[in-house]
């Protein structure tokens, strides 16, 4: 007589997993919160995951902890240009200016020049009425 998954999950000390009505009944991201927690659980170097994770715990006004796993991203390629746009734009809702401008001048310097996105992006509002941000964009645009 085989034994239920609660029974199996008890003994070796994980949570029961949830039933298919608890899972239609939440939102979207929230399924794909926990989805991709668990797969980043078992493999914490999948960038591309980490990218969907951090995206979603932004979209939950999570963002101290979005900042944690696109530092993380950082870790794992320094050279990401998108990485280090996404921290920039982390700092800028978390109102670090300092930190958000060098995250954006280092998104910039490798290469990430989308600069009619970075003018309407909601998420670097706090960083608008900052002339050091329109400074940084005027010596990029003209590279």
């Amino acid at each position: 007589m085989p034994r239920s998954s609660k029974k199996v999950s008890s003994v070796i000390g994980e949570a029961a997993a949830p039933t298919i009505a608890e899972l239609s009944a939440q939102p979207q991201v929230d399924f794909e919160l926990d989805f991709l927690g668990r797969i980043l659980e078992r493999h914490p170097r999948f960038v591309e995951a980490l990218r969907c994770h951090a995206s979603n715990l932004s979209a939950k006004k999570r963002i101290a902890e979005s900042l944690m796993v696109e530092r993380r991203i950082i870790q794992l390629r320094p050279t990401d240009a998108l990485a280090h746009y996404n921290l920039a734009c982390s700092h800028a809702l978390l109102r670090q200016p300092d930190q958000a401008l060098a995250s954006l001048r280092k998104a910039l310097e490798l290469g990430y020049h989308d600069f009619r996105f970075i003018l309407q992006d909601r998420d670097l509002d706090t960083l608008r009425t900052d002339p050091r941000f329109r400074k940084l964009l005027r010596e990029f645009d003209r590279r």
